[in-house]
């Protein structure tokens, strides 16, 4: 069997690793790419700025690919899909049969319309590339500016710091940041930190114009208001990348988006779509979680099995310019179908909800600022419905004065309860791991396979 990838992004990277897994017999896979450069990880592309080079992001080195019987094209993106012959063509005249395709072709930028978008100075965060562009014009710049106020646009500003370029500003067209994650209350508390550690936040804001001439100079605003900016970074969300499948005659969405069904099959049977540019039950997912199951979803049933995708937790956690952000489950239930408990603490900044069923007894999701270590018990918590303690309240805020629990701790969560996401690795493999396997510290499980992104976690609620 012939596969071919189209994309050699981290999803491309993660599903030839689950296929290798397989140890499907009698296959040859064939990736090509735009980008000039293997698999890197975007999820931290962030720390290319802290000092981590453009290798230290590799998924992996070129020589895995060769070992694995992968051949890999970079720099060499498909210009044309023949679903009637079942072949591909590349921008370097490379046509290829397939008897399976795989859509990997990520998403792009966002770039809103804005009169001289064109002018230097403004950036895109997408790409090495672009933050090696990044790097090299902040030498010259003193002031900078990011539109967008969600996970992306809070992680530019943060390399913008990272750049030296200390006064910062982010715009933000919602009345809140990052409105898809966090209530408006949780939004203020992460808003005050933020600002103590220098950003400026504008929220409300619509960009009307860049100003300058070749370069940026200011940002004009709809409300009249305009501030000096020598450096902008745009990252006002992502578009999937569908146009070889609209090219093609494959059904996209409205929106965008290559629709596929459970087993991630598009209209056509041979081809499949994963990762950002797949669109499932009206839904583009923007997270690297749901991409690499999307992935195993495609190499389980490539190889024999029945493995097939449904709507996935988009709950997160991550550490934003230094604060703990996380939400899980649902973070807006509305008063008419649960109760909202909250704490909040405006010195510390700290703000912590949880939303439970009309009885008590079950977490529906939450939202963490500034303290989001409860993060992983409660998230597992409310994704395999533990009954929550006669005080729902102790899950954030302790039981007596101690510890915060959730039902009857890690010994309640069943053993297929997901401990790491991204590699799909559950409580009962690392339990046998330190059951079975003498695995006591955590060096010991770092080397186990796979296990090693789990480690923290497990290691935490286990106790080892």
């Amino acid at each position: 069997m012939k596969i071919i990838v189209i994309g050699n992004g981290m999803v491309s990277y993660k599903f030839c690793e689950k296929l290798i897994a397989t140890s499907f017999a009698s296959i040859e896979v064939i990736i090509f790419g735009e980008e000039i450069r293997p698999a890197y990880d975007r999820v931290h592309l962030s720390e290319f700025f802290a000092g981590k080079t453009a290798d230290d992001l590799l998924m992996a080195p070129v020589s895995w690919y060769a070992e694995n019987n992968i051949q890999l094209h970079t720099g060499d993106p498909i210009q044309n899909i023949d679903r009637a012959n079942k072949s591909v063509h590349s921008f370097k005249g490379i046509t290829v049969k397939y008897d399976v395709l795989i859509l990997a072709t990520g998403s792009s930028a966002f770039v809103p319309p804005i009169p001289g978008i064109e002018k230097d100075g403004v950036f895109i965060y997408r790409t090495i590339e672009d933050l090696e562009m990044m790097a090299a014009y902040a030498k010259k710049a003193k002031t900078g500016a990011v539109i967008g106020g969600g996970l992306l646009g809070l992680e530019a500003a943060k390399a913008m710091i990272d750049l030296g370029i200390t006064d910062t500003h982010v715009i933000e067209f919602a009345p809140r940041l990052m409105p898809r994650q966090i209530d408006e209350a949780g939004s203020n508390i992460l808003q005050t930190k933020l600002q103590t550690l220098g950003l400026k936040i504008f929220t409300n804001k619509n960009t009307a114009a860049i100003l300058g001439d070749a370069h940026i100079t200011g940002m004009q605003f709809s409300d009249d208001t305009k501030i000096d900016v020598d450096m902008l970074v745009i990252s006002a969300g992502i578009k999937p990348r569908d146009e070889l499948a609209k090219l093609c005659g494959l059904e996209t969405g409205i929106r965008g988006g290559i629709v596929v069904n459970n087993k991630l099959q598009t209209a056509d049977p041979n081809i499949f779509a994963i990762g950002e540019c797949a669109l499932f039950e009206g839904m583009v997912y923007g997270l690297v979680a749901p991409g690499y199951e999307m992935a195993d979803v495609v190499a389980n049933n490539l190889a024999g099995g029945d493995k097939a995708f449904s709507p996935y937790d988009m709950s997160t956690k991550l550490k934003l310019i230094g604060v703990d952000v996380a939400s899980f489950g649902d973070p807006f239930v509305p008063a008419t179908e649960g109760r909202t408990i909250v704490f909040e603490d405006t010195m510390k900044g700290i703000y912590k909800r949880i939303n439970i069923s009309t009885d008590g007894k079950q977490l529906l999701g939450g939202i963490l600022i500034g303290d989001a270590e409860q993060y992983n018990m409660l998230l597992q918590t409310c994704k395999n419905k533990v009954v929550l303690p006669p005080n729902p309240e102790d899950v954030i805020l302790g039981s007596r004065g101690g510890e915060a629990a959730a039902g009857a701790g890690v010994l309640s969560l069943p053993d297929d309860a997901i401990i790491c996401s991204c590699e799909s690795v559950t409580k009962i493999g690392i339990c046998n791991a330190v059951a079975t396997q003498g695995c006591e510290t955590m060096d010991a499980l770092k080397n186990i396979p796979r296990l090693e992104p789990a480690v923290v976690a497990a290691c935490q609620w286990l106790k080892i």
